[in-house]
């Protein structure tokens, strides 16, 4: 199913949304003006915020202030991919220049920290202190998870128990404050907070188990972005770490000094030929797959609805999504 089929039980909620999220981070200053401009240009897929509304419809009854829920944690997302575009030196992002590209390191970082001042003060609208505390705790963990990754940075002896922590805190944690949202302003009780708590977190990280394997054999003119860029990053996600553990030793030094020497593209097709063999492109699928059943079966004491079924769609699209 294409995402705009298994969101359409929300699409009035979207659609206040997207209007909202415009008056929220225009400014009277014109360079920031020019810069939301510039980021909307750029439409996501808005998955956090349809997790919040999605997660409370799914709890029978939409409670107040879910928007500003949505926003929030969007906010806090779209600041993070600003830092971490000056983080990776990316010049694009969804097929357009970064804001860094387009104007300077020092405004993209600006920008980001603006996004999280505004993140905030709409969360301090809702005045719920457990939405509050959720948000603010699940902001500190992607930073966590941030410096991780970089301290990780070129680490070939990583293994899948930390590389699986990195993309928690990093990735799952704002799909899980997302879906945790939607519960705690619906207020249906602290079990239901926890199920969908554990549907996002599992969720987040099937989601990004994907994207890793996207960076490796997804298309370009799909993904928007050229292949083996975490490579060259020498961000080490799940095929690489399984296809090093299991090949016998002298490819794994082949494979290692051609990462070491910056590979180019014939690097890059040696490296992910490597990966095919020892099974790391499968392997990794594999794992998105369990981790995707896994929030699926935290669906599993809801009553039938529209927003249940349109949960699970989204664990199948995260799964198999092919940008």
């Amino acid at each position: 199913m294409q995402l705009d089929q298994i969101l359409a039980p929300i699409k009035e909620d979207l659609l206040e949304f997207d209007k909202k999220v415009k008056d929220y981070i225009h400014s009277d200053s014109p360079l920031i003006y020019q810069i939301a401009n510039h980021i909307l240009k750029r439409k996501g897929k808005r998955l956090r915020p349809s997790l919040v509304y999605l997660s409370a419809g799914a709890c029978g009854e939409k409670g107040r202030m879910l928007t500003q829920a949505a926003l929030a944690i969007e906010l806090i997302h779209t600041a993070t991919l600003l830092h971490d575009d000056v983080v990776d030196g990316s010049s694009t992002r969804r097929g357009q220049p970064t804001v860094n590209a387009r104007w300077n390191n020092l405004v993209s970082v600006l920008m980001g920290d603006y996004l999280f001042a505004k993140a905030f003060k709409i969360m301090m609208e809702t005045k719920s202190q457990p939405l509050l505390t959720a948000i603010s705790a699940a902001t500190e963990r992607v930073s966590v998870g941030e410096l991780l990754q970089i301290q990780e940075c070129f680490n070939y002896e990583l293994d899948e128990k930390s590389y699986l922590n990195i993309i928690r805190e990093k990735t799952a944690s704002l799909f899980t404050v997302a879906c945790e949202s939607g519960a705690i302003l619906s207020s249906p009780g602290d079990g239901h907070r926890r199920k969908f708590k554990t549907y996002g977190e599992n969720f987040g990280i099937a989601f990004q188990i994907r994207d890793d394997l996207l960076d490796l054999v997804g298309k370009e003119e799909k993904t928007g972005k050229e292949p083996g860029n975490d490579l060259k990053e020498g961000k080490i996600t799940l095929p690489l770490i399984y296809a090093l553990k299991n090949a016998p030793l002298r490819k794994r030094k082949e494979v290692v000094k051609i990462l070491d020497d910056g590979f180019d593209q014939d690097g890059f097709e040696k490296v992910l030929l490597f990966i095919r063999e020892e099974k790391g492109v499968e392997y990794a699928y594999s794992r998105a797959e369990e981790y995707g059943d896994e929030a699926l079966s935290s669906l599993s004491h809801l009553d039938g609805s529209q927003y249940k079924k349109a949960l699970a769609d989204l664990v199948l699209f995260a799964v198999k999504r092919e940008k």
